[in-house]
């Protein structure tokens, strides 16, 4: 399956796993890349010296390109950046922040440089930055998300107009089927993040890990974004969140909810009760844990099968 994405990050299948912070780490990524996608490390849930061991140790696991995710509000972006480049990591995905702060110091350095936007707007200014790619990610994607609440499947096709670069889809993608579909409305691959959450290598704890697969339709909801919006699965914290916005509350009110690490508590300690339980929409589809290898190859087996079922129509 060669194309643009396939050849810029030198894998064997459009696939990239997504960065996401306490669960993705080495052992998810270098399995994600031996098994032909891009393996990224999610740096946003890491410090410097953490993130330093984890690519160090995904270099022994696999001789593959993987990469590493960077949310740019990281309070220690310098020392990131440096131990990324240190490193020697060539590919590097960008978010949450502006482009163009990092991509020419990443660019120098020789380091493929993708960015993820939730609108045309930012997917412009991105291409204009001078990234060799960018994620599109529409409203129903797990984490951390956009405020234009626009949907992949309409964002893919508005991307793909107004930008040159490749485009990566991401949000509400989990099966062949979807990267079918995400692919014939434009996308040259797919970000995967929900359903790689859910499998052996993951680092989320088992608690939230069987959490997601007993998600069903409707169980997550896109809320506090007064600071950064993010789609939670709707447990107690996610209630007590929706208890204080009737009182009208202030920012400072909603940070001293949100308090310190809950995003550690709940995916990465397990507390399904008082801890923040990111996943997207796509996790009513997933069923069951598995290894990563096993995941992406059923995606890839379903895109064949039903991209030659489509032909006979």
């Amino acid at each position: 399956m060669q194309n643009k994405i396939t050849k810029l990050f030198n894998i064997e299948y459009p696939i990239v796993q997504g960065g996401m912070i306490w669960v993705s780490g080495w052992k998810l990524a270098s399995a994600v890349s031996n098994a032909g996608g891009l393996g990224l490390i999610g740096a946003g849930s890491m410090y410097p010296e953490v993130l330093r061991e984890h690519i160090q140790k995904c270099k022994k696991a696999t001789n593959k390109p993987f990469g590493v995710n960077v949310p740019m509000l990281y309070p220690q972006i310098e020392e990131i950046m440096n131990t990324i480049i240190e490193e020697g990591v060539k590919i590097v995905f960008t978010s949450a922040g502006n482009p163009k702060t990092w991509t020419s110091f990443l660019k120098e350095k020789e380091v493929t440089v993708v960015h993820v936007v939730s609108s045309v707007k930012f997917a412009q200014k991105a291409e204009l930055a001078g990234v060799d790619a960018i994620v599109c990610e529409g409203f129903e994607a797990g984490g951390h998300n956009g405020r234009e609440e626009t949907t992949t499947f309409t964002l893919i096709p508005m991307v793909k107009e107004a930008v040159k670069i490749p485009v990566i889809a991401a949000g509400g993608i989990a099966t062949g089927k979807g990267m079918l579909a995400a692919m014939v409305l434009g996308a040259d691959a797919v970000q995967i993040g929900s359903r790689f959450a859910a499998t052996e290598e993951s680092s989320a704890h088992i608690n939230f890990k069987k959490t997601i697969v007993n998600v069903k339709d409707g169980d997550t909801h896109l809320t506090l974004k007064e600071l950064a919006p993010v789609r939670l699965v709707k447990n107690k914290f996610y209630y007590d969140v929706l208890e204080l916005y009737q009182k009208n509350p202030t920012l400072e009110d909603i940070k001293t909810l949100l308090g310190r690490a809950r995003a550690k508590r709940g995916m990465f300690e397990g507390d399904l009760e008082e801890g923040e339980l990111e996943i997207g929409q796509i996790a009513g589809l997933i069923h069951e844990i598995k290894p990563a290898k096993q995941v992406l190859l059923e995606i890839i087996t379903e895109f064949s099968a039903t991209k030659q079922l489509i032909s006979k129509l």
